[in-house]
């Protein structure tokens, strides 16, 4: 939940759910920003990406970009989609803070571990990233009662209040969070409205949606 080192909180926080896919373009900026690469990633990484434009541009020449696009970018959408709902925004909610014991959530399901492959037990993840996701679920039961003492997030939280209920809708259409309540860099759109009304209504909601970090 660190918007200068977790580029996953970049992809939940700052825009639309709608479009949540494209913002996963922020992880290659995010690669060679930091340097991250070892060994031969950056090698790994050109390949790949020269395998990418090669296929593209021989879709171009040859006629087959219809079925580059029905076959492969339009299902790679829907699991963009999916991996930033289920994987970054949902467990990551409110993104606030950046304590080990509250910085994910837990959504106990039966169903849920499966369909989405134990990402309803992503805090888990966090505490102990050796375990695999099909043993999530019985982690999570076999330490619930260390959960419990130290107050870990342990529901869906979308609808519970309506705070919660407020910041998912506007999560699901705009999505633009400031990192400051009082000091945003967001501030000048609300100087850019035509009345004082309209202004304070923008600044209630840069207040409202705002994210301010919790150790």
């Amino acid at each position: 939940n660190d918007p200068k080192n977790d580029p996953d909180h970049i992809v939940s926080t700052f825009g639309p759910l709608w479009l949540i896919a494209p913002r996963f373009f922020y992880h290659e900026f995010f690669f060679f920003q930091r340097r991250l690469w070892r060994h031969n990633e950056l090698l790994e990484w050109g390949i790949a990406r020269g395998i990418f434009a090669s296929i593209v541009i021989a879709a171009v020449k040859f006629g087959f970009l219809d079925f580059i696009f029905n076959c492969w970018f339009a299902p790679a959408l829907l699991v963009g989609v999916t991996l930033g709902l289920f994987f970054d925004y949902l467990p990551h909610r409110p993104f606030q803070s950046r304590n080990r014991w509250h910085n994910a959530r837990v959504y106990p399901s039966r169903a849920l571990n499966w369909l989405i492959m134990g990402q309803n037990y992503h805090l888990i993840h966090h505490l102990w990233p050796s375990i695999p996701w099909f043993e999530y679920r019985p982690a999570y039961h076999a330490t619930q009662h260390i959960l419990d003492a130290k107050g870990s997030p342990q529901r869906l939280g979308l609808f519970e209040t309506r705070s919660d209920g407020f910041n998912f809708l506007y999560d699901i259409f705009l999505g633009v969070r400031s990192h400051r309540k009082r000091r945003s860099k967001l501030r000048p759109i609300a100087a850019l409205m035509p009345t004082r009304h309209a202004r304070r209504r923008v600044l209630e909601v840069l207040h409202r949606t705002a994210i301010s970090p919790v150790r």
